[in-house]
């Protein structure tokens, strides 16, 4: 299937909004560029999983992942880590079914640029899919294993987005070991709580977003990402100890 791609300037084009609405953007050249790109299948998926229970974004987002991993890494990287490609693909083949899923964004241009035209990085859903998918397709091959870290990432957004917003810590190495270490001590409850008692830190200071911190506070000294599972274990648990006291881990290593 052929994608044309969007020339640049659409985002902030209220009458683009409106041809989105009308069904008119596909029959507009000046939209546009000349360039086209090729896809075998273009399925749907969930692109917006901010709404539900815990329980309803979780199966979103494993079918995003799912569908994704399927069938649109199967693209080059350059095109499937393209702004432009998605929302090509969103606002011309993908309207209907989005109109049906998102009936909000017929309200304002602001839900539609917040759900569908969303800059691709790290807050878009998209752009959290695919980067997951990437990585861990990349070094792992079973499919269940797949699933196991797709789990993963879902149970831990909050440490994922933060890593992900990193370029230090965007690193597949990085991502799969700290996931292995949340996974080997069971620590995604812990790693969500907030932090309390901690006058010298934020309102809404989250503890697994201060372990980060300190990798983040470390690096270049540390070299973090480029650690061996086991190196980055320790320093986890050591900065993990800064802010929590519940857990003696330390010692147990």
């Amino acid at each position: 299937m052929e994608i044309k791609l969007l020339k640049q300037g659409y985002k902030d084009n209220e009458q683009f909004y409106k041809d989105f609405l009308d069904d008119q953007i596909k029959n507009k050249e000046e939209y546009f560029t000349d360039e086209v790109i090729y896809i075998a299948e273009e399925p749907d998926f969930p692109i917006y999983m901010a709404k539900g229970s815990e329980k309803e974004k979780k199966e979103l987002f494993l079918k995003a992942f799912d569908v994704i991993s399927s069938h649109y890494l199967d693209t080059d990287r350059d095109t499937h880590f393209d702004e432009l490609f998605w929302h090509s693909l969103l606002t011309v083949y993908k309207r209907e079914y989005l109109l049906e899923e998102y009936p909000e964004i017929k309200d304002s241009i602001s839900k539609f640029k917040n759900i569908v035209i969303k800059n691709f990085d790290w807050e878009n859903y998209i752009y959290k899919c695919v980067i997951g998918t990437q990585y861990i397709n990349d070094n792992v091959i079973d499919p269940e294993e797949r699933k196991k870290y797709y789990e993963l990432i879902i149970d831990n957004m909050d440490i994922y987005n933060y890593i992900i917003k990193s370029e230090i810590f965007r690193n597949d190495n990085f991502l799969i070991n700290i996931l292995d270490i949340i996974n080997d001590w069971g620590l995604s409850k812990i790693l969500k709580a907030k932090i309390k008692d901690r006058d010298d830190l934020g309102k809404d200071e989250r503890i697994g977003r201060r372990v980060i911190f300190e990798f983040n506070k470390s690096y270049p000294i540390i070299l973090s990402p480029m650690l061996e599972k086991e190196e980055l274990e320790e320093l986890f648990i050591e900065y993990l100890g800064y802010y929590y006291d519940g857990l003696k881990l330390e010692s147990e290593i």
